[in-house]
């Protein structure tokens, strides 16, 4: 399972900053992964509910385990697709994202749906990618892999950076019923391991190179090239690739 969460640790920071949480809060942690973001949440919302939903069932079991171990009584996790849940009209009056909500199927449905789950007057923020060219850990892992030109992740279909631009994002978001939308760039290294090996093992799980390592024909020159990439990014504190997004924050009509 890829560490998300030590990847994203200066992130989270700001990230974490943005929500602005009361006490009595009822928070929708959306795309969260192993909840470390839907936690957090509940820590800040101690007398509301946070409640996380992804559609990985093996990161929400995990989830589910981190929870229980650090005693939240405030916390539940769904497995569930945004797209369809059938969350209750008005539960929240926050809904939050790290990093999840870039690949919905049909993202108008998606956020429809969020806003639905959202009572007026509630808040939306999330942290989304900015640009895939403004991105050096992408344009970097591209080149290793040999494309000539950055694009979608062709192993999946889905796009990271598919809110990367202000304009889609602030339609799709007031097709859906938001307003007083803002993004507010975040500029900071995201953190793929202690040493080179380490590094390798993590990026080796990406859709697109997992990909490419299983042309075997091609397998042991595309480790030759990542690693070289890896070692231009290495340094006594890990290996860290400068990254570019945004907090993106909307109010519910």
């Amino acid at each position: 399972m890829i560490d998300y969460d030590a990847e994203l640790q200066l992130h989270n920071e700001q990230l974490r900053r943005a929500y602005e949480l009361s006490v009595a809060d009822n928070v929708l942690d959306i795309g969260c992964g192993t909840g470390q973001t839907t936690r957090e949440a509940a820590r800040l919302a101690s007398d509301g509910l946070a409640m996380g939903v992804d559609v990985d069932e093996v990161m929400i079991a995990r989830a589910r385990e981190l929870a229980a171990t650090e005693g939240f009584p405030n916390v539940r996790f769904e497995v569930g697709d945004v797209e369809r849940h059938p969350f209750r009209v008005g539960e929240f009056n926050v809904a939050i994202s790290r990093f999840g909500t870039m690949f919905f199927a049909d993202p108008p449905k998606a956020f429809h749906n969020i806003a639905r789950a959202i009572r007026p007057g509630g808040r939306l923020v999330m942290m989304v990618w900015r640009s895939r060219d403004l991105n050096e850990w992408a344009v970097a892992i591209d080149r290793a892999l040999g494309k000539r030109e950055s694009g979608p992740i062709a192993a999946t279909g889905f796009d990271p950076f598919s809110l990367g631009e202000p304009t889609t994002v602030r339609r799709l978001l007031a097709a859906a019923g938001f307003e007083s939308i803002t993004l507010d760039e975040v500029d900071e290294p995201v953190y793929y391991g202690r040493d080179v090996d380490a590094a390798l093992d993590f990026v080796s799980n990406f859709a697109e190179v997992s990909h490419a390592l299983q042309r075997s024909d091609a397998r042991s020159s595309v480790i030759a090239r990542l690693r070289s990439t890896l070692e231009a990014h290495s340094s006594e504190q890990g290996v860290y690739f400068d990254s570019c997004a945004w907090i993106v924050m909307a109010r519910r009509r």
